[in-house]
């Protein structure tokens, strides 16, 4: 990952136009880590990042939100999870990002778990990190990053950050994993085609399976 970062570190470098990169996956794949991690190689005053979670659709209403979807010839029937495109407000997300491509500021979403700040038109690159970015145009962003993980990896991550941090029972989030991840493939990872770097993850390391980003004059490499 070192390297992959090195050099979108360089494209954003030499490029002389204001650039919006957006990442996305599914749960706790490490696009969150990678996004941080190229924020944190760029000047304070050069990069704006936005977080996408306040995009999605309350808890408490996708709760109420039963859906009926068949996997592997098998019919399902369970509530709306964040893995569903209609799980979030596409159309917001659409417009601010929008704005940030015409140059314009604007404060994001302010939420009891994340307050507003701006987002300032003077930084050079944007980066729009969140399970939302796979669902809106992606000819919004110069750069589509998507990580993923196989299924005892997810679980092994959510448990580990749901159960200490958020308190959540592990018979709960053992019934909900399974269905969580049909959901997943059924409803999310179609979208991935969409990126121009797909990386996945696992407790042993990660790979990127697709690197076709070509930016005339980078030095972005096909790996």
């Amino acid at each position: 990952m070192d390297t992959l970062i090195d050099e979108i570190i360089e494209w954003i470098r030499q490029a002389d136009q204001q650039i919006v990169i957006g990442i996305s996956g599914h749960g706790a794949a490490g696009k969150t880590t990678f996004a941080k991690r190229i924020i944190s190689q760029l000047n304070q005053n050069e990069a704006n990042y936005m977080n996408t979670d306040p995009y999605i659709v309350s808890s408490a209403l996708r709760k109420q939100s039963v859906i009926d979807y068949t996997y592997q010839n098998k019919n399902h029937r369970y509530k709306m999870t964040a893995c569903h495109p209609a799980a979030h407000h596409l159309p917001s997300l659409e417009r601010d990002v929008q704005m940030v491509r015409n140059g314009l500021d604007l404060y994001t979403i302010d939420t009891h778990y994340m307050k507003s700040k701006l987002i300032s038109a003077k930084n050079k690159v944007t980066i729009v990190e969140g399970m939302s970015v796979a669902f809106i145009n992606p000819d919004l962003f110069d750069l589509k990053i998507y990580f993923y993980a196989d299924d005892e990896t997810e679980f092994k991550r959510r448990s580990s950050r749901d159960i200490s941090e958020r308190g959540t029972d592990i018979h709960y989030l053992q019934q909900s994993h399974e269905e969580r991840r049909i959901q997943y493939k059924v409803f999310m990872h179609p979208y991935s085609e969409h990126f121009d770097i797909i990386i996945k993850t696992s407790n042993e390391g990660s790979c990127v399976e697709k690197n076709t980003f070509a930016w005339k004059g980078s030095n972005i490499r096909s790996w």
